[in-house]
């Protein structure tokens, strides 16, 4: 399903252990990598669809997007210069029903569209899944000090209505130190 149509409880409860697919292409100035998608998203095709998903509100308050987008015109965001991908594949209700060993598997696949697409920068967006899948446990959210074949590399709050942790305003100000980033 890849409408706008909402998905029915029985769509989204088949949706688990669906994927959805990248959008990426060569030269990128950054690949967003999600934690991995979430039942409605899979269930509709499009990333960061879940209700309450505070991706696209922030990516324009951070100055990415000139107007609000939906889930639906997610492909809209490669003509800006930017795609979407997960660390880990199949969709799940919730991250933490995702063992460490997924994480680590899905570096190496992460690394392997890094190296094949070669963005100018990587933003991972989950603090935890970056710990977990590229071994960083001390990390903390901003700019890393490594890089991934020479994309530099941003770690973001997951903007999942579910993290509690950040309020909008609070992810609008750290996405946008991003944005400044790639813009000096």
């Amino acid at each position: 399903m890849t409408s706008s149509r909402k998905p029915t409880k029985e769509e989204i409860r088949a949706a688990f252990g669906k994927t959805v697919p990248d959008l990426i292409a060569p030269d990128l100035q950054v690949l967003f990598c999600g934690i991995n998608a979430s039942l409605y998203s899979a269930a509709v095709g499009h990333h960061f669809a879940r209700p309450g998903n505070r991706f696209w509100p922030t990516l324009q308050g951070a100055g990415f997007t000139d107007r609000l987008l939906t889930p639906f015109e997610d492909g809209d965001l490669l003509k800006l210069g930017y795609g979407l991908t997960n660390v880990v594949d199949r969709a799940t209700a919730r991250a933490d029903e995702i063992a460490a060993e997924e994480f680590v598997k899905g570096y190496q696949g992460l690394a392997d569209k890094v190296q094949r697409y070669r963005p100018q920068f990587l933003a991972v967006l989950g603090i935890g899944a970056y710990r977990t899948a590229f071994r960083q446990p001390k990390a903390v959210v901003g700019q890393q000090d490594a890089s991934l074949h020479g994309a530099a590399i941003w770690v973001l709050p997951n903007p999942s209505g579910l993290n509690a942790h950040y309020q909008l305003k609070d992810l609008k100000r750290i996405y946008r130190e991003l944005f400044l980033a790639i813009n000096r």
